[in-house]
């Protein structure tokens, strides 16, 4: 492959299998929070068995997710030179500040396996706000990175030399706010569908016991106020991309060419050969409305922009558009399934097609996060600092990165492989039956160890 193909390749699977880990490692502790919030509350030994087994499995993915995060970073330098050399000292205090994130959720994450049985009930739960607050912080400032090269600000660009830095602005520069919340909330509804998809396909296979029962509950309860407030954020994030990145709005919409009155396509593939739509469902004046409140409202079209500069439409708008598909479709799930308890006055629905169509959410959701990146950072070619620096000049011109690309990418197939064995190890351990007095002593301890927790 081309340097430029073969180091884009490296980077992109490493982000693909990366983004996987992130968000499980943003949302899982949300979860463990509140599991075991409930169970304090409630005096409830299943919560607490849920609360204890995911943290297990939390701890897991926070390990192999530093692992791959590590090998990102790494690959920042060795692939892309260019662009440290010109942004080191702009992006260095994010990747600084996530950092601190990173060993608050660390330390943290020890005292709270290390103090089941030891700490006080309260005091052990209290003990994992950190973690919630380290993983949502790591994903803040990592997506606060992305969006300056979206957007960027806070520095002068003068004789081929950026000057004049202010830190502050960087990091607030305009996308963030819409980013980072945009990101955030993905990781929360991705995890909680995925989460819920495990306990769906366990009790398909006929086990219906509370544990089951009450781990979905939680897990699409998070998914029911997390997806309506993506959407609506993402929302958000389009309008403001109308104005700020208007070469990838037209790419994410299929606008050829500028003008008002634009249809919505929803699906279809835009042609930019011919400039045409084909299989497109068309809603008149559609983008129009949505982006500027107005049928009248002037969308910027591709073709304002020169052959060179502009992103591939085909697979921005196919990214988007599944994107927004999936999210309105596990939207609809996820209200049906809640509708049906509440009118079933609380009583668990276990008919097997909502069954289906939850676990069928949780790889979707989490397919919906990778189109989302890809929506990001397809529709920001051919720029890898927007407006400032191109991607084609960043690249490394160091040999071998076809053998680097095969390698880096054996080792995420691997952390890949490791983690799916070791999650499911832990899936497969038999459930303890325990009491609340057991739970909250040390003969609780003593049996939790014997099935291997």
């Amino acid at each position: 492959m081309p340097p430029l193909l073969a180091a884009r390749s490296q980077m992109g699977t490493s982000l693909v299998f990366h983004i996987i880990f992130s968000v499980l490692g943003v949302g899982l502790p949300l979860l463990m929070f509140i599991a075991e919030g409930v169970a304090i509350r409630k005096k409830d030994p299943v919560w607490f068995t849920l609360a204890r087994r995911w943290s297990i499995a939390a701890a897991i993915i926070f390990a192999i997710g530093a692992v791959s995060g590590t090998i990102v970073e790494f690959e920042l330098g060795l692939l892309w030179p260019t662009y440290i050399r010109y942004t080191g000292e702009i992006i260095g205090p994010m990747f600084a500040f996530e950092g601190f994130a990173f060993f608050l959720e660390a330390i943290f994450f020890g005292i709270y396996l290390y103090g089941w049985n030891r700490l006080p009930p309260l005091v052990h739960w209290l003990s994992s706000v950190p973690i919630v607050i380290g993983g949502a912080a790591s994903a803040w400032f990592i997506v606060t990175t992305n969006s300056w090269m979206n957007t960027p600000t806070g520095f002068q660009f003068k004789g081929n030399q950026i000057t004049g830095i202010d830190t502050i602005s960087a990091i607030f520069n305009p996308t963030t706010p819409y980013a980072t919340v945009h990101m955030i909330l993905a990781c929360y509804v991705a995890c909680g569908f995925g989460v819920a998809a495990v306990y769906a396909y366990f009790m398909l296979r006929g086990r219906r016991s509370d544990y089951y029962r009450k781990g979905m509950l939680l897990a699409l309860a998070v998914a029911l106020i997390a997806t309506p407030l993506q959407i609506v954020s993402g929302d958000f994030n389009a309008r403001f991309l109308s104005y700020a990145q208007q070469a990838k709005f037209a790419a994410m919409e299929g606008v050829f060419k500028t003008a008002s009155h634009v249809p919505l396509h929803i699906g279809g593939i835009p042609d930019p050969a011919t400039e045409q739509y084909y299989f497109s469902i068309d809603i008149p004046n559609g983008t129009s409305i949505l982006a500027k409140d107005s049928p009248n409202g002037v969308i910027k079209g591709l073709d304002a922009f020169k052959p060179q500069d502009r992103p591939n439409p085909i697979a921005v708008h196919l990214s988007f558009d599944t994107m927004v598909g999936i999210g309105f479709f596990t939207l609809f799930v996820v209200i049906i399934f809640w509708a049906l308890y509440l009118l079933r006055r609380r009583v668990f629905p276990e008919n097997r097609l909502l069954l289906l169509a939850v676990l069928l959410c949780g790889p979707l959701s989490f397919l919906a996060v990778e189109l989302g990146w890809m929506v990001t950072e397809l529709g920001r070619q051919p720029w890898v600092i927007y407006n400032f620096l191109r991607t084609s000049e960043a690249v490394t011109s160091a040999p071998f990165l076809n053998i680097s690309f095969l390698v880096f990418s054996a080792v995420y197939v691997i952390l890949a492989i490791t983690l799916i064995a070791l999650l499911l190890r832990q899936a497969r351990q038999p459930l303890p039956e325990l009491t609340w007095e057991k739970v909250t002593s040390q003969s609780g301890e003593q049996e939790y160890e014997e099935v291997g927790v």
